[in-house]
């Protein structure tokens, strides 16, 4: 069935007559025993399976068969000559049939003979017309269809069967760019290249009578067009294929919705007919691809900037956020009395016990209790007279939140084992027990931790250590320094205390609160 409806379609495309050539394709030359190729112009709309496109050489009724091995054979809308022949010199003509229409084009093949021994032959040049500029393009004739091909070589160019060497020549695919283009690059041009078809290789050589003239841009009055109101330009160029020809330049003044899908249709004549051409405008398909990668670039941009801020700013936006939100959230660490016990590392020098005393007595607890709120724990300060240090520090240290260890500039191991019972159970809870998180204060830059007991060491490596660098000042004693941002940064968020809190505290002796604080479940 479906056979039968192929020949009756192939015969309703047979009914369809046609009177006159619609296009007169241009002239190819081609010497003899080099391939040429030659294509049948379709219109867009033409959908593959809705037309039979044909290929006669005029004054022959049979058409050029669509056998590949054939040495003239037809593929699709090409007509090939594989080699051209003397004999293939005439008017070639592509019959094009619908249901409802028939379109014929025609062509004229001129074959030559090249047996002479000159490299180039005047009489067959293609003639191209360059203009004097920064730079222009010869195009090597009737290579259109073999540059999609794999099997060409290529393209060599010659000036006067000269080989074309220097900066101002370039090849570009199968054509030649010229830089700085003067009037002494006129003259005759050739290319050459070598094509490989079933396994035979042909040459090619195509021969080029290049004009160079001076710019010139002129205005043409008519043209017929469908659309809105616009000026059209027109200019001398040369075509893909190294044709002279002039071209219209349209331009709107302001385009708009009823513009689009809507063809302008540009005609012209000549001795041969007429022809026309035309542009449509369509909306810009979105770029994704452009449009994903610039936000992709963005949002890393975004991204690294923002990490930056954050490193440099973490411990002021930690602590803006702790002191906007973070108190309005319950925390199970709120059950404990103290914010961090203190441990002091004693020196066996006079002017460091000084100042180690003078930090720990008096700065610390101005800063951090009377400035931030904190409460704090501090041996010799808040334990009850006749208390055993052992069953201080182990109560006490349940009821911290942190463990902070002040160590003095000239501490050393020694020091740190003068109380070993107090270190020795801090460490304890800090490390095994109670996971208490610590906070190592140097009171001066301490460059060995050599000789330091392997838990300071391993505290070190692992929370790092705040170093002491004021001078006892009143500017040194303020929260919003440095120093005392990062030391608020790793105590805990501060619960929010009622006024009543913050004054009473003060007015009681150190026995008393003492007690207090025993008391307190």
């Amino acid at each position: 069935m479906n056979f039968v409806n192929t020949i009756r379609k192939q015969f309703q495309y047979i009914l369809v007559e046609c009177l006159t050539y619609d296009v007169m394709l241009r002239q190819s030359h081609v010497p003899d025993g080099q391939p040429l190729a030659i294509k049948c112009s379709l219109e867009k709309n033409l959908k593959s399976g809705d037309y039979n496109l044909t290929w006669y050489k005029v004054g022959n009724q049979t058409a050029v068969p669509r056998d590949k091995m054939s040495r003239v054979h037809q593929q699709k809308n090409l007509i090939w000559f594989l080699p051209a022949m003397l004999e293939d010199s005439g008017d070639y003509e592509c019959v094009i049939r619908n249901l409802t229409s028939c379109r014929k084009m025609c062509t004229k093949v001129i074959v030559f003979d090249r047996t002479d021994g000159l490299c180039l032959n005047k009489k067959f040049a293609v003639e191209e017309v360059i203009f004097t500029s920064s730079s222009a393009r010869v195009v090597c004739p009737h290579l259109d269809y073999f540059r999609n091909e794999k099997n060409i070589q290529p393209v060599r160019w010659y000036k006067d069967c000269q080989l074309l060497e220097g900066k101002r020549f370039a090849p570009l695919n199968s054509d030649l760019i010229i830089f700085n283009v003067t009037v002494h690059d006129r003259g005759n041009y050739t290319c050459e290249t070598t094509y490989t078809y079933n396994g035979k290789k042909y040459n090619i050589s195509r021969d080029i009578s290049l004009i160079v003239e001076g710019k010139y841009v002129m205005t043409l009055k008519g043209c017929g067009f469908y659309g809105s109101i616009c000026h059209l330009l027109g200019r001398g160029e040369t075509s893909y294929d190294g044709r002279p020809m002039h071209s219209l330049k349209l331009i709107i003044s302001e385009v708009s919705s009823e513009d689009y899908e809507h063809p302008f249709v540009c005609q012209a004549s000549n001795a041969f007919g007429e022809v026309a051409s035309y542009i449509m405008l369509k909306h810009r398909v979105p770029d994704i691809k452009r449009w994903l990668t610039g936000g992709l670039v963005s949002l890393l941009i975004l991204t690294f900037i923002t990490l930056i801020i954050y490193k440099i700013f973490k411990v002021d936006l930690v602590l803006w956020y702790r002191n906007s939100y973070y108190p309005y959230f319950p925390s199970k660490s709120y059950g404990k009395i103290y914010d961090a016990y203190v441990l002091c590392a004693k020196s066996s020098e006079g002017s460091s016990v000084c100042c180690l005393e003078t930090f720990v007595r008096r700065i610390l607890p101005d800063v951090l209790e009377k400035q931030c709120g904190y409460k704090l724990f501090i041996l010799g300060r808040d334990d009850l007279p006749g208390e055993a240090v052992v069953s201080v520090a182990d109560e006490t240290l349940k009821q911290s939140r942190r463990l902070m260890i002040i160590l003095g500039s000239e501490t050393c191991s020694c020091c740190l084992l003068e109380d070993t019972s107090e270190q020795q159970l801090a460490m304890y809870n800090a490390l095994i027990r109670d996971g208490i998180q610590v906070i190592l204060i140097e009171m001066d830059e301490i460059r060995d931790y050599t000789s330091m007991p392997e838990s300071i060491r391993y505290i070190k490596q692992k929370h790092g250590a705040v170093q002491w660098k004021g001078d006892f000042s009143e500017k040194s004693c303020s929260a919003n320094t440095r120093f005392w941002k990062n030391v608020r940064y790793q105590m805990p968020p501060r619960k929010k205390v009622s006024c009543s809190e913050v004054y009473l505290l003060p007015l009681t002796s150190n026995s008393s609160k003492s007690s207090l604080k025993r008391k307190t479940p």
